[in-house]
């Protein structure tokens, strides 16, 4: 079973009297395990796809089964807590709250999932730790450089085990070394079982990824697997 199976999702916006199409009738299915780069130009969809995959928003038509259940129906509610269970996000802003720590940030979810202080503080410390920042637990983002708020970021996007990783643009503000040692975090998540989805318009960062799935004009232009070499 597909981790993600979508079909013939269409996305129209209303602008004034008239009726955008921004997606035009997506078949889409993702494998549990895969590391996917979403890629286009402006305009092309692709930030509406990762909305509607990350249950940001809803589709005008078709059918969305995540993890075997079908989200394309669900009111708010239900979306906010399979955002919550199911899926992590990263942003290039790093989204993070500046007043708490790096251990507060990430235990956040947990706090929505339903976690006892002593599990949340546990298991934040825990990713903080497989993310490199076991000894920037108690600084607040302000203290901490580009790279290190976006490994926090990452932490809290694992904190509650979910079934993907979602990240948009996540290297869009960090400078080309710090980009790569993010893109080597991600690597090491999707190896530890993961499934990761990447929005980027960056070809090198794609290139870290398995599978490219391009859109263009609201449909998908090319979806391309890489082969893989055993090391």
């Amino acid at each position: 079973m597909s981790l993600i199976k979508i079909r013939n999702i269409t996305r129209d916006f209303p602008l004034g009297n008239e009726i955008v199409k921004v997606l035009k009738g997506i078949d889409l299915d993702i494998e549990r395990g895969e590391y996917v780069a979403l890629m286009g130009p402006s305009g092309s969809g692709k930030s509406t796809l990762m909305n509607l995959l990350g249950c940001l928003d809803t589709a005008t038509s078709g059918s969305y089964e995540l993890n075997g259940k079908d989200v394309s129906n669900m009111i708010d509610d239900e979306l906010a807590e399979i955002r919550n269970k199911e899926i992590g996000f990263v942003f290039q802003t790093f989204n993070l709250l500046p007043r708490t720590t790096a251990l507060e940030n990430v235990a956040l979810p947990m706090i929505y999932a339903g976690a006892s202080k002593s599990e949340r503080t546990e298991r934040a410390k825990q990713v903080l730790t497989d993310v490199g920042l076991a000894d920037r637990m108690d600084h607040k983002p302000n203290q901490l450089s580009g790279g290190q708020r976006q490994r926090v970021a990452v932490g809290r996007a694992l904190v509650n085990h979910p079934s993907i990783i979602l990240a948009d643009e996540p290297t869009g503000n960090l400078d080309s070394k710090t980009s790569e040692e993010i893109m080597k975090l991600f690597g090491d998540i999707h190896k530890a079982g993961n499934t990761v989805i990447l929005v980027t318009h960056e070809e090198e960062i794609a290139e870290n990824a398995h599978r490219i799935i391009r859109l263009r004009d609201g449909m998908v232009e090319s979806d391309t697997k890489k082969e893989m070499v055993n090391s």
